[in-house]
Formats: C-alpha cells, sequence, structure tokens
C-alpha cells in the first residue's frame, strides 16, 4: 500500500482535513442536543468532498493514468521484468 501513492496529493489532505472538521463539529452539536448544528456539521464534511474534487479538478490532484497502476522504484525501467 505504501507504493501505491493512494492520497498524498494536497486534494486528498485539504478534502480530508475540511471532512474531520465537520465530522467533529456534527459529533459536538450532537452531544449538546442541538440538531441545527449537527446539520451545520454535516454540510462542512459535504463540503470537504466538494472542496477536495475541486481541487483535483485544478491539478492537485493524483494524476489519472497513475491510478491502479504500481509506482515505479527510482532506477526501474520501463517493461523490465524482475
Amino acid at each position: 500500500m505504501a507504493g501505491s501513492s493512494h492520497g498524498h496529493t494536497p486534494a486528498a489532505w485539504t478534502g480530508v482535513i475540511i471532512a474531520f472538521i465537520g465530522f467533529c463539529v456534527a459529533g459536538a452539536f450532537m452531544v449538546m442536543a442541538n440538531p441545527l448544528g449537527f446539520w451545520a456539521g454535516m454540510v462542512i464534511v459535504a463540503l470537504g468532498g466538494v472542496v477536495g474534487l475541486a481541487m483535483r479538478s485544478a491539478g492537485l490532484g493524483q494524476p489519472k493514468n497513475t491510478h491502479g497502476q504500481p509506482a515505479r522504484q527510482v532506477g526501474e525501467t520501463v517493461g523490465a521484468e524482475s
């Protein structure tokens, strides 16, 4: 999993951080029995996904041609067999 570079992009980090803040807000307001605050937290969670997708569209995410392909090692040539 370490070689897949999964999620190591500014878009992924930003989206996850915003969603995490939203979960914290929603959790706090749920404990305080405040439904309006809870739903505000859920909106922040959704905003994290929107921001992550927007940043990916702007080129700050993982390139599309590397999805599902293992990362190359330093010095590895294309077509080399192990």
